[in-house]
């Protein structure tokens, strides 16, 4: 992008919004801010929507870790964890925002959460400590992986195709988080006997009021985005926020772990009645690094730990591979400039939340919110960061933000990534298959790891069908391999055992 610079001192960017001249200045210069057609009011605004659109994990990420017992009958504690999320996430979104200056938000990741609960935990009988301390160990993995330009060179073999079948997928992965968490999509209680998963609503309905405030925000959304208004998407998330704030008013809906489906799915929008207190941190900094080795045996654990960096690198890559496309923020390469500083950054977010004992940090797709409402440099970063170290003391001042009144968000930007869809050569079938499959896999599985191996393997695979294996770079087939093994890992498990 090109710049003049005029005899008044002021800088007038090429593809600025309105043509607008930015005056230079220390932090307009340290982040591009006005390079990449942004303004310092549109990233602050932008980092708040990210910020609204991530909350939800201070909330959800408690239930899943600070809940159960571990071997030895610790329990981490809903406070605690909240607590540590929102200092990890904070920490590592600021930290981000400044080194590798792009608005991708970080926090701890959904899936190695429920990894590290279920499978490390839960089945495999490691205590809390011991678990942090895989993912810690996973987390120094990455950061070696990325420091030596494995995982750049990785992005490099990716064929274009697939990097635009990964943004669709991703796509349709977030709007089905927002249709699921607003409960417009539901899971299908098993006691109706039936091989169909999921339902719209409740019986087919829309039933609930939470859900009522969903859509009425999902058109507020989207016409903000069709007339282009500035700020749309923060202004339809504070509406919609009033709106579930008058209707929870009325109706006295009440939390669904209380008042079942009909209920507000985590946080009920109404005014709190206080504004916190000191955050509980007691859990941070427990961790063991080499008691699972001693624990469960040297095989088992590091098993766990590939499993535990196939994850992580994955989602990570697939989640900034879409986010960077989605902010026009790469090169005619597809590639983001100074991408290793970014990956190598993204890692330390497993060393950081396994630390703290929150689980692995990654990078999240609900960035695309505040990319979406303008975001463009870290700037808007380090002010989700912020409202995430404010979260610790000020708890119920985001609890007031249900998540049916952002996830509206969650849904336009998924139709905005669609666009990628374009750049798939669909008149190819040993493409188009590969990238299909990529792109419902996603939703479908409910995780990006599992469509990017997916969607790999099947590419490899049809590349020898059509007669193409060697244009097929070696990471590729690498990488395919891995997937397999990543994929088999419960009977290996299970036969080591």
């Amino acid at each position: 992008m090109s710049d003049t610079t005029n005899t008044s001192g002021s800088t007038k960017v090429a593809g600025a919004p309105n043509g607008a001249e930015e005056q230079s200045s220390g932090l307009d210069r340290f982040f591009h801010i006005s390079e990449r057609g942004s303004t310092v009011g549109r990233e602050v605004r932008a980092g708040v929507v990210t910020f609204f659109a991530m909350a939800y994990i201070v909330l959800l990420n408690p239930l899943i870790l600070g809940t159960g017992a571990d071997s030895g009958g610790t329990v981490l504690g809903i406070p605690q964890v909240a607590a540590a999320t929102a200092l990890v996430a904070g920490i590592m979104c600021i930290l981000f925002g400044v080194v590798a200056n792009y608005p991708f938000g970080i926090a701890a990741g959904l899936g190695l959460n429920t990894l590290v609960a279920v499978t490390l935990v839960g089945n495999e009988g490691l205590t809390w400590p011991e678990a942090m301390g895989l993912v810690v160990i996973d987390g120094i993995i990455i950061v070696l992986l990325a420091i030596s330009g494995f995982r750049t060179a990785v992005f490099r073999a990716i064929p274009p195709s697939m990097k635009a079948a990964i943004g669709v997928g991703i796509g349709m992965f977030i709007s089905l988080i927002g249709f699921v968490d607003a409960g417009f999509v539901r899971r299908i209680p098993d006691e109706a006997m039936t091989t169909v998963p999921v339902q719209l609503g409740i019986n087919g309905s829309i039933a609930s009021w939470p859900t009522l405030v969903f859509i009425l925000g999902l058109f507020i959304c989207g016409f903000m985005v069709a007339r282009k208004i500035p700020g749309g998407l923060f202004i339809g998330i504070v509406l919609n926020t009033l709106i579930a704030l008058a209707v929870e008013a009325a109706t006295g809906a009440g939390s669904s772990a209380e008042n079942g489906p009909t209920g507000w799915n985590l946080a009920v929008p109404s005014l709190p009645d206080s504004l916190g207190g000191i955050p509980d941190l007691s859990i941070v900094g427990k961790v063991d690094l080499i008691g699972a080795f001693t624990h469960i045996g040297v095989v088992t654990a590091s098993l766990l730990v590939f499993t535990l960096v196939l994850a992580n690198f994955f989602d990570a890559m697939g989640t900034m591979t879409a986010l960077g496309r989605q902010a026009d923020l790469v090169d005619e390469n597809g590639e983001l400039p100074d991408m290793k500083k970014a990956l190598v950054v993204e890692g330390f977010g497993a060393i950081v939340g396994g630390a703290g004992s929150a689980s692995s940090a990654t990078v999240y797709v609900d960035s695309s919110a505040g990319i979406a409402d303008g975001a463009r440099t870290g700037l808007a970063n380090i002010v989700t960061g912020l409202l995430f170290l404010a979260a610790m003391f000020f708890t119920p001042l985001y609890e007031i933000v249900p998540i049916e009144a952002a996830a509206p968000v969650l849904v336009i930007v998924g139709a905005l990534m669609m666009m990628q869809v374009t750049e798939i050569d669909w008149t190819q079938f040993h493409i188009a298959l590969p990238s299909f499959l990529t792109i419902v896999a996603m939703p479908f599985t409910y995780s990006i790891a599992d469509g990017i191996g997916i969607g790999f393997i099947t590419f490899a695979l049809f590349a020898v069908f059509a007669g193409k294996a060697k244009e097929v770079h070696w990471i590729m087939w690498l990488i395919s391999a891995l997937f397999v093994v990543f994929f088999a890992m419960d009977p290996i498990m299970a036969a080591i055992s």
